[in-house]
């Protein structure tokens, strides 16, 4: 099983061979990934067998979507086109006015401008500019366009200069900015389930999502009282790539020249919320989780979350027992990578070691 993504700072890469651990046995054939991000766990899934329903809000997630669960032929099919992109003279566009940076000095020296940080080489984004211009211009099928557009993210994926995010740029080149842009087909393979992929708000699926089981990611937001929602929120991360898939030219604010719409006012995420409500007491992000978890029409639900998100053990532990019973869960050391324990129904672990854990929650709704 291979799973292809971006630099993603919720990825599941590491943590894939563990969710599949825990839902293969339970003999489920329908499962609704309803926060799939760059679609690794969708990706899994679908190849473990299983008919997927993948969801998110983000464009640049229902392409990723698109290009590996409803592809219907063969990778080298697309070979044609990916070639055709690679053969697109670069230009001066738009991407590059305002994301491309100098590569070297007139002595051949890497230069960088610290006022000026640029998340790519000029070269790439001329590149960029010349394939981007292409693909709206060849009219291709939803399929093949998101084909080649997750091609493409996935190439300048390798040649960014970037912490694996769009909010800050890192002041000095990094080594993978100087190579060159290069599509290459994505690592595809022909589905036979009929899955869904699917762009819409979570609580507006659940009514209507009819799964054996769901799995939830949400955005953990941070327990840190001194950090602002805008350095967690996924709108301000990946503001590039929305950019990127609607080539719409938006307006541009702040120093890594963001999105209007991914700012903070515009792209709250009450999964990301850091306050309480002040009539309950609670933080709004436990209350959404608890809402998620209780609205959702599945027998099942595998809810992943982080020792550094928002809601503590206590109070998962409480909204869990809630709505149904808590059968099995996974404690996954991220600095060690391994796992760190595993218990049964009435018991819990307590997260008291200050170390990066991720917690699996297998629970059976009522």
């Amino acid at each position: 099983m291979q799973t292809q993504g971006i630099k993603y700072a919720g990825s599941k890469k590491l943590l894939l061979s563990r969710i599949l651990s825990v839902i293969e046995p339970l003999g489920v054939r329908r499962v609704w990934d309803a926060f799939s991000g760059t679609t690794r766990v969708s990706q899994a899934l679908a190849q473990s067998g299983f008919q997927t329903v993948s969801s998110d809000l983000s464009v640049w997630s229902e392409v990723f979507g698109q290009c590996w669960l409803l592809n219907i032929r063969r990778p080298e099919e697309y070979a044609e086109l990916i070639a055709h992109l690679n053969a697109v003279p670069p230009r001066d566009g738009w991407f590059t006015e305002h994301y491309g940076g100098a590569e070297e000095s007139e002595s051949g020296l890497p230069i960088f401008d610290f006022l000026d940080k640029k998340p790519f080489q000029r070269k790439n984004t001329r590149k960029l500019d010349g394939i981007r211009e292409e693909i709206d211009r060849l009219k291709l099928d939803p399929v093949s366009r998101a084909v080649a557009l997750t091609s493409l993210m996935l190439a300048l994926d390798r040649v960014d200069s970037t912490l694996g995010h769009f909010s800050s740029y890192l002041r000095k080149w990094s080594p993978r900015s100087f190579n060159e842009l290069e599509l290459r087909i994505p690592n595809l393979w022909v589905n036979t389930e009929k899955h869904e992929v699917i762009r819409r708000d979570v609580f507006a699926l659940t009514p209507e999502i009819r799964a054996d089981l769901a799995y939830f990611d949400p955005p953990y937001g941070s327990n840190n009282e001194k950090m602002p929602p805008s350095r967690v929120r996924y709108a301000a991360y990946y503001h590039f790539w929305t950019t990127l898939v609607l080539n719409d030219r938006p307006r541009l604010f702040g120093k890594a020249l963001r999105r209007e719409d991914s700012s903070d006012v515009k792209s709250a995420s009450v999964f990301e919320e850091f306050r309480r409500n002040s009539e309950t007491g609670r933080f709004f992000a436990l209350e959404a989780i608890e809402r998620l978890l209780r609205e959702a029409q599945v027998p099942w639900i595998l809810l992943s979350y982080s020792s550094g998100g928002r809601a503590t053990m206590e109070e998962l532990r409480d909204v869990i027992y809630s709505v149904g019973e808590l059968r099995q869960l996974l404690r996954i050391d991220y600095r060690k990578n391994v796992m760190a324990g595993m218990k049964w129904t009435n018991e819990w672990l307590r997260d008291d070691d200050g170390k990066n854990q991720e917690f699996l929650f297998l629970i059976e709704k009522r």
